[in-house]
């Protein structure tokens, strides 16, 4: 049997061959297409008799579509990459051709205004609404000449997304440097010189190599004494996917396809921007509102930037004899700044985070606050280095599993995410568990030694794994709100970004920071000072979160393609209004911003920041009763986590809090209450 038809159990994925991935999407469109022409021309338009097949047959095929994109992100090869590349077409055709047939609509409509509906449980009620709310969204109401226009822009945005995440993964791939002389790397720290001289012997070569993956760039960046090396990575890094390396790699033509695409999209709607379409799914009311609360959050932070970047620069003019900071000074620059007024290294800290600490930590804040057990579990997977977990009750009962691919690899993307591979929902008697893949690129194990991740990188995996329990901890038994499937894309992060909190708890990081070489328990004085310099240079990081905010949201909402402005001009005037620190002309960021252009973010990256008012804000009912209470904790499991997307984000939020949420949290815990 070809394993992406097997529906029986986990993904068989050491069995998955690239010349599966054809004959698995013909023959599940195939029976999609037959079952839609069977639906609609019957006259049931019950739920049983009409949206529970529905949900079957489109529950396999992205489960199987599912698996093919999971490892084209993970595994990528070229045959991989083509079989995908061939199939993405059909399937961006097929959710185009159902999101516009007048007949489904149709019945959704039939059902809507049918005694039955109010019969309905409330998860199944906001199941419909969506879907009404997703074919007005998805052109069923078109003119059939306009239908087609629309249709064929859903196709080449698609493949457009496709193709601008592949440039930047094969421009990252593509760098490579070699140092052959230590004198070189002075400052660089050991474990990340061992990296690069198992990389260099791996390709025969002598020395170091160094590549644009995480691990061996950002070290450089950080540590690097030789500031002609730093501004070499650098400016390799901006430049990535841009007019300054193969032509076929450029993204620029790409992501102005991308946007002008979107316009049109929307103005066959009738909407006058693509931002009016993003938000129509999201908490946000209109882009007005987005701007003016990223313009109010850039106004109380840029004060404190501000502040944060003169200090830089007084420093690296006295102290380093810098004077005039550049954009790749500022990480060195910052570091040192950083061990002069605090005392410690993110180097140092880093030994205390060995892995084998950090997993069994953070899974034990999961089951203080939930009453659950995580254990490794055997399961076939993709690479040797993935493992694999379930989560089960008190009563011994799975209540989800998951994936953890923790490393960089050279075929692997970029990044951190969460993405589902199973959805919790009920079949028949039984209930079908959520199962979740959790991806980081950490530096690997070297040598004897347990992976080392720095305090960031402990941030990042909680961050993730908070949008594993968002998936893996619902209550939902109906598919289309099960787990994250209906929640505001804005609210989306929030219980992502509330587990990042439990990182600078020192009743949690007592229990998995242990020094790696001695077993030393990370000392209270240095978690104190880590704590001390939480906010270092918070303002500087929140407007440049603006930043990209902010651009993002210009550039779907207000920007006008055919005036001659570039996207790249576009983000230059807001940095003049919100940053304070100025990047080199060479530095092509839009063109390797895949969250807007190729990751669903597009009129969406202020997310972040909406959810982080709104995680920061849910916390703080953690501080005021124990910060592993497992009564808060069974609440916000009962009101958040497990309610999925069956009613309103904020519905959710103030069931859970008690209000509407306040940004006063989240300023208190950047530290930006003072000035």
């Amino acid at each position: 049997m070809n394993p992406l038809l097997d529906f029986s159990g986990l993904p068989r994925f050491p069995e998955i061959r690239p010349e599966h991935v054809t004959p698995a999407v013909d023959a599940l469109l195939t029976e999609n297409r037959a079952l839609v022409d069977k639906l609609t021309a019957s006259a049931a338009a019950s739920w049983d008799d009409f949206v529970q097949p529905m949900e079957d047959a489109n529950e396999k095929l992205s489960r199987a579509w599912g698996q093919v994109s999971h490892l084209n992100a993970v595994m990528n090869s070229p045959e991989l990459r083509e079989a995908y590349n061939e199939n993405l077409p059909k399937l961006t055709a097929y959710y185009a051709d159902l999101s516009q047939n007048l007949a489904l609509f149709g019945k959704y409509k039939t059902l809507h205004g049918s005694p039955e509906f109010a019969a309905l449980s409330a998860p199944r009620k906001m199941i419909i609404e969506n879907e009404l709310r997703d074919f007005r969204l998805g052109g069923a109401e078109l003119a059939d000449d306009k239908k087609a226009r629309f249709k064929a822009i859903q196709e080449e945005l698609s493949a457009l997304s496709a193709r601008f995440e592949e440039n930047l993964l094969d421009a990252t791939n593509a760098f490579a440097l070699f140092v052959e002389t230590e004198a070189e790397l002075a400052g660089v720290p050991d474990d990340a010189l061992e990296a690069a001289r198992e990389a260099a012997q791996k390709d025969g070569k002598p020395g170091w190599k160094f590549t644009l993956h995480m691990p061996s760039y950002f070290p450089l960046m950080q540590y690097a004494d030789n500031r002609s090396l730093r501004e070499q990575v650098y400016r390799a890094h901006v430049t990535r996917a841009s007019e300054f390396g193969k032509a076929e790699w450029d993204n620029t033509p790409l992501l102005a396809q991308i946007v002008e695409l979107r316009r049109e999209a929307a103005h066959l709607l009738g909407f006058e921007h693509y931002a009016d379409i993003s938000l129509a799914t999201k908490m946000a009311q209109s882009p007005k509102q987005v701007l003016d609360f990223l313009e109010d959050m850039a106004a109380r932070a840029k004060p404190y930037a501000e502040r944060d970047f003169a200090e830089l620069k007084e420093f690296a003019r006295t102290e380093l004899k810098l004077a005039d900071l550049q954009a790749w000074d500022v990480a060195y620059a910052a570091e040192k700044l950083r061990l002069k007024r605090y005392a410690f290294s993110d180097n140092e800290v880093k030994q205390y985070f060995p892995e084998t600490q950090v997993l069994p930590g953070m899974f034990k804040v999961v089951e203080t606050l939930y009453g659950l057990t995580i254990a490794p579990t055997p399961a076939p997977a993709w690479h040797e280095d993935v493992r694999f977990y379930t989560v089960s009750d008190k009563n011994g009962e799975p209540v989800g599993q998951f994936y953890l691919d923790l490393y960089a690899r050279e075929h692997k993307r970029g990044g951190a995410w969460m993405d589902d591979a199973i959805s919790r929902r009920r079949k028949g008697g039984a209930i079908q568990i959520p199962v979740a893949y959790l991806n980081c690129n950490f530096s690997a194990p070297i040598g004897n030694k347990p992976a080392l991740f720095t305090h960031d990188e402990v941030i990042t995996l909680f961050h993730e794994f908070g949008h594993g329990l968002h998936h893996l901890l619902t209550r939902i038994e109906d598919l289309g709100v099960s787990g994250i499937s209906g929640v505001e894309w804005d609210a989306v992060e929030l219980p992502s970004q509330f587990m990042e909190n439990f990182c600078w708890e020192w009743d949690v990081v007592r229990y998995m920071a242990k020094q790696v070489d001695s077993g030393e328990v990370l000392p209270r004085a240095l978690f104190d000072k880590m704590v001390a310099a939480k906010n270092f240079q918070s303002g500087m990081q929140t407007v440049r979160q603006i930043e990209f905010s902010l651009f993002d949201m210009h550039l779907h909402y207000d920007f006008n393609p055919a005036s001659g402005k570039t996207a790249l001009q576009l983000l230059e005037e807001i940095r003049r209004r919100v940053a304070v620190i100025f990047p080199p002309d060479y530095n092509r960021f839009p063109n390797n911003f895949s969250h807007i252009f190729a990751g669903g973010y597009g009129a969406g990256y202020y997310s972040y920041k909406w959810a982080e008012v709104l995680s920061a804000d849910a916390y703080s009912l953690f501080e005021e009763n124990g910060v592993l209470s497992e009564e808060v904790g069974h609440r916000f499991w009962s009101e958040i986590l497990g309610m999925g997307g069956s009613r309103s984000a904020l519905a959710s939020f103030t069931a859970f809090r008690g209000r509407e949420p306040s940004i006063d949290a989240l300023l208190r815990h950047n530290g930006m209450t003072g000035i």
